[in-house]
């Protein structure tokens, strides 16, 4: 039998992923998946929407397309970026399956085997394997609390002469932090004067709980042609529509419009017309606030309950929304081999070591809190410490 390709023996799959399969069992609490409460989607909104397309548009909606999208939903997208401080027009904006395939598309874009790529440290990662599979080589910015450090970043970008940076500056996956204002500000002049490509992702912005929404990066002046913006319905409307989308500078949009031709011609159609028929009835910006409203009493539950969980001398972030909360036990812990010691106790989290481009920090761990209501938290978190006593050493 002829092998694999090397990047597929290479590069493995996603731990997150393997622990999801292991925590499929009902008694599980899982603090694990990264995915949106599924009893908080507007089911019957988006049923509604569905059923509307195929009474008034069947034939259009069960056809090809065309690459970027139907029009009647870049047009809708291009006004809710455009509201939010960004002036976008619908030729600006290319529909992916999912904020995830746009990633791919300008990892076949922009990068060539060995390239650097430069993330934030810990990092989203699902970035990491697909800058892997495209044979970059990833670097990890320096980061605290506040997030990646822009002196930090331009040391790296004059050393390491990268392609491009990847960040997730609102409520970040893993750590739920949000980069400050002037951090946004610098990591644009730091784009604007060394010349790399900045990939913003924004899959949780929306999921705001306190404070006040910080303008992009891709709206700072000397950013915006050098800077892809991501967006997506997964974590606001549901995952299941697999409908994401990529703003950037118009050579770089239309090298991904290629791309995406030979992945996938387009995304599906159905789906494109039904949220653009959605976003036409329904008022998705009351529908977040409710959610956002739900997912802040349980990121407080969890918040209220770690004290009495974790070892002493951990540590953990407080978000101002999103979905996770990053924590870090004392050096001695190893979350990674600890894993299994606590999926006994019927709790599960995901290790922070996955989430690093360079060495990781082993004593972490990603906790997400959307998905289980404040009793269930509780009752997790109880279960966490258990496991994390019981442990050998």
């Amino acid at each position: 039998m002829p092998p694999l390709a090397a990047r597929a023996r290479a590069i493995g799959g996603s731990p997150v992923r393997d622990i999801l399969a292991v925590t499929a069992r009902p008694e599980v609490i899982n603090f694990a998946g990264g995915l949106p409460a599924p009893e908080l989607f507007d089911a019957t909104g988006i049923a509604a929407a569905y059923q509307a397309v195929f009474a008034e548009t069947p034939a259009p909606a069960l056809q090809y397309a065309t690459t970027e999208g139907e029009p009647v939903l870049r047009a809708a997208l291009a006004e809710r970026t455009s509201v939010r401080g960004l002036p976008t027009d619908a030729d600006d904006l290319l529909v992916t399956t999912g904020s995830q395939q746009a990633l791919s598309l300008l990892a076949t874009a922009l990068l060539e085997p060995g390239d650097v790529v430069l993330v934030e440290s810990p990092c989203y990662l699902a970035a990491l394997q697909v800058f892997a599979f495209a044979g970059a080589r990833v670097v990890g910015v320096p980061s605290d609390s506040d997030g990646l450090d822009p002196e930090a970043l331009d040391e790296l970008v004059v050393r390491e002469r990268p392609k491009l940076l990847y960040t997730v500056p609102t409520f970040q996956n893993p750590t739920g932090r949000t980069l400050p204002a002037a951090r946004r500000a610098a990591v644009a002049a730091v784009a604007a004067r060394r010349g790399l490509w900045i990939v913003e992702d924004d899959p949780y912005g929306e999921l705001r709980f306190e404070g006040e929404r910080l303008p992009w990066i891709a709206a700072h002046e000397g950013a915006a042609d050098r800077t892809v913006l991501l967006g997506s319905f997964s974590k606001v409307m549901a995952p299941g529509l697999r409908l994401g989308w990529l703003r950037a500078p118009g050579a770089l949009l239309r090298a991904c419009v290629v791309a995406k031709q030979a992945a996938d011609l387009h995304t599906p159609t159905v789906n494109q017309l039904a949220a653009a028929r959605y976003l036409a009835d329904n008022d998705l910006d009351a529908h977040v606030a409710g959610v956002a409203a739900v997912y802040r009493e349980r990121r407080d539950a969890m918040l209220g309950g770690l004290a009495n969980s974790l070892p002493e001398g951990s540590s953990w972030e407080r978000p101002e929304g999103g979905m996770f909360l990053w924590a870090r036990l004392p050096e001695s812990y190893d979350t990674t081999e600890l894993v299994s010691r606590v999926l006994r106790q019927n709790v599960a989290y995901v290790p922070g070591a996955p989430f690093y481009a360079g060495e990781p920090d082993r004593s972490t761990m990603r906790l997400c809190f959307v998905t289980q209501t404040p009793e269930e938290i509780r009752e997790g978190l109880r279960r966490l410490g258990e496991g994390l006593r019981d442990r050998v050493g």
